[in-house]
């Protein structure tokens, strides 16, 4: 069993480490052309929670983030009451750890601490399993972002 850590990213050093995951899962592994993987919610902006999931040698092993409040409202329908989970990336090393889990878990406290009442998020298609698992529910139909199939997925919570 692996030990780590799944906390709120801190200061621009917690930061760098939640784009370097990024960047291993997204750009490298998955192709996403590096210039839409970040955007104006990775400048440090107070309705921007990224969250880093960190082992006990201190390496980074996964990321993910939660919009909320006027940087949600896009994804949400404008509903100040709902938060959007995404750019959930796991090392590939650290997969089947529970690293995920943890890191959803973790996006879900700090949408709880803002008082928000779910969390809506786009996964691939093939993490739809994955999400449900979480009790997230899929809705609409399946869509293409940066070329790859998503479905619209929320949890109350």
């Amino acid at each position: 069993m692996s030990v780590f850590l799944v906390r709120e990213a801190v200061g621009p050093a917690d930061r760098e480490a939640c784009f370097a995951v990024r960047k291993e899962v997204f750009v490298v592994e998955q192709g996403v052309p590096e210039e839409i993987e970040y955007d104006a919610f990775d400048a440090e902006d107070a309705a921007t929670v990224h969250v880093l999931a960190v082992g006990a040698d201190g390496v980074s092993l996964g990321t993910g983030r939660l919009l909320h409040g006027p940087a949600a409202a896009g994804r949400t329908g404008g509903d100040d009451s709902v938060g959007s989970l995404g750019r959930l990336a796991v090392n590939k090393a650290a997969r089947g750890l529970g690293v995920g889990v943890a890191l959803v878990r973790g996006i879900e406290e700090a949408a709880r601490e803002r008082g928000l009442a779910s969390v809506d998020l786009h996964a691939q298609t093939q993490a739809v399993g994955f999400y449900e698992r979480l009790g997230y529910l899929a809705y609409g139909a399946e869509f293409l972002d940066a070329g790859i199939g998503h479905r619209a997925m929320r949890r109350a919570l």
